[in-house]
């Protein structure tokens, strides 16, 4: 296993050429807004019929905070969507821990379905309101940090904003 490339651009992740999109989804599984809702309205509904399968079976609690499970990609270019839940933020406790986690356990879903391509979202970034600078830092060291077979991480991120963001925390300290 090598190091794993980082790539960082401006876009619709449901567009990503990739083998695996992830999606941060929330621990219901069963859509909801930003890039879950594009996710699951560009991949068609083959995505959402995994998804209530993986409640019916193995989830019936739905999938906890930090952790991850992949599905089939329905009419998405990528062969799986990795679903990952991202904690809410929080100022009153840290929960970092559980956002490295998300990009951690994407990164070894991935590894476990052959994905050597994969595409992530700013995890918590958007509604769950995770600050900018902190968000773009977790998720670069961590994927950066993690022994993975994947050969390539995209950064798919969906403002100019959330974009520089993460060009700041790729950026080689010191």
């Amino acid at each position: 296993m090598g190091s794993t490339e980082i790539t960082l651009h401006r876009g619709d992740i449901t567009k990503a050429e990739v083998d695996a999109v992830v999606n941060a989804a929330n621990s219901g599984l069963l859509g909801g807004g930003g890039v879950d809702g594009a996710i699951h309205r560009a991949g068609g509904p083959a995505i959402l019929e995994a998804c209530r399968e993986l409640r019916r079976t193995t989830l019936p609690d739905g999938l906890p905070t930090g952790q991850a499970v992949a599905t089939t990609a329905g009419d998405l270019a990528a062969q799986w969507v990795i679903h990952t839940v991202g904690p809410v933020y929080a100022k009153s406790e840290d929960r970092s821990e559980l956002l490295a986690s998300a990009y951690r356990e994407s990164l070894r879903v991935a590894d476990e379905v052959g994905a050597r391509t994969v595409a992530f979202p700013a995890v918590s970034a958007g509604v769950y309101g995770w600050p900018l600078d902190d968000a773009a830092r977790i998720a670069v060291t961590t994927v950066r940090n993690t022994e993975s077979a994947v050969r390539e991480a995209q950064f798919i991120l969906f403002s100019d904003q959330v974009l520089d963001a993460f060009v700041r925390a790729a950026e080689p300290s010191g």
